[in-house]
């Protein structure tokens, strides 16, 4: 007979020391209940693999106490889990990355706790543990989700106000939280959030600009009615749907296309620091990956650089051993690599500042990130640079 106590404490231990709170939440609410009998585990070495508990009980409580993110929902539902394969939009979080957010919270006993992203329920019942059901209001946009998340809070014990909607609406009958957990992406942090938060209330969301590195994102409201805070960590999860890129198009559909070369080797911004990836991001509004696989002509890197609200507008840029000039293939009007570039070399041109350096302000007109202090943001060149 497996123990699940057994199992929560090994993993607890496992991920080194936690804030007594969330130690002790982890302890009372067992993963397994929110984990679905089907689902896809995982790992980091990328072998992900589905887990069926009733075809192989044990394989599925070890991935389920194990510190690894469990999908839960492929394509919107549209794509049965056992494909294996698919766009990853709901899932049950790492707990070290729960853990994480959860400290980066503070959530105390009492405190009115918003959560943007409801799941597979269990961040909810974690937040209930720690400051009371009664007290915690979660909005999933997925109402299958949504319905599944219900139940599992039920048969765990409890019942937090649950919504389904839109999360970016925040839910101001509800108002004002002193904490709002966001277990989705976003690129860009409505202002409903703040304005619904008391002064002193912590925003904790994972920040998606995508320009090949995400972080985590701490948030202060103060009395003026705005939020400032810095990042205090990486986190990657799934996008807000409301603010997914929009999909691509392939070369041959797609008319403005050239041929362009460039001196400076795409490996030297593939390859930065991640605090060049927090700036270039910031700057340009742009999103970046790379693979550094080789194709049929020998060894290759390649970086696309791509605008996550055009889909036609991006470039691609190729490295290849012995070249003096490195092949640029661009989409659209707007020079996207040269905007990287001259956003990489001003970064070094401050002294190439970590990411724990940069914070944003997020208040009425928008969110602007900036360097050591507000008054230097990254919209326009820094005063004294």
């Amino acid at each position: 007979m497996i123990s699940s106590r057994n199992s929560a404490e090994a993993l607890i231990q496992n991920l080194g020391p936690l804030d007594r709170r969330v130690a002790d939440a982890m302890r009372a609410v067992p993963r397994h209940l929110f984990v679905p009998p089907v689902a896809l585990a995982c790992p980091d070495d990328g072998d992900e693999h589905v887990i069926d508990r009733e075809a192989d009980p044990a394989a599925w409580w070890e991935a389920v106490y194990s510190d690894i993110p469990i999908v839960a929902q492929l394509d919107d539902g549209s794509t049965d889990i056992r494909a294996a394969s698919g766009r990853h939009t709901s899932a049950s979080s790492a707990p070290c990355i729960i853990a994480r957010f959860l400290e980066w919270l503070n959530p105390e006993p009492g405190h009115r706790v918003l959560e943007i992203g409801t799941g597979t329920g269990w961040t909810a019942a974690l937040l209930s543990h720690i400051v009371g059901a009664a007290n915690v209001t979660s909005i999933e946009v997925d109402p299958v989700v949504a319905e599944q998340a219900a139940k599992n809070l039920g048969d765990a014990g409890f019942q937090p106000h649950l919504i389904v909607g839109d999360g970016a609406e925040g839910c101001p009958s509800r108002a004002p939280y002193d904490r709002v957990h966001v277990t989705c992406g976003v690129r860009t942090v409505p202002y409903t959030w703040v304005e619904q938060s008391r002064p002193g209330a912590v925003i904790a969301a994972p920040f998606m600009q995508d320009f090949q590195t995400n972080f985590a994102l701490r948030l202060v409201v103060t009395p003026d009615g705005v939020a400032h805070g810095r990042f205090p960590g990486l986190a990657s999860y799934m996008l807000m749907r409301a603010q997914r890129s929009l999909p691509g198009r392939q070369p041959h559909e797609t008319e403005n296309k050239r041929h362009l070369t460039t001196r400076i080797d795409p490996r030297t911004i593939a390859y930065a620091p991640i605090g060049a990836d927090l700036a270039i991001g910031a700057m340009t509004g742009l999103t970046a990956h790379g693979s550094d696989e080789p194709d049929e002509d020998g060894e290759l890197y390649r970086m696309w650089v791509t605008d996550p609200r055009n889909p036609d507008t991006w470039a691609v840029m190729d490295w290849r051993p012995g070249c003096e000039e490195y092949e640029v293939f661009q989409v659209g009007d707007r020079p996207v690599w040269e905007e990287v570039t001259d956003a990489y070399f001003r970064w070094v041109g401050w002294g190439e500042p970590d990411f724990d350096r940069f914070g944003m302000t997020v208040g009425p007109d928008g969110q602007r990130i900036w360097l050591d202090r507000p008054g230097h943001p990254l919209t326009g060149r820094l005063s004294g640079n």
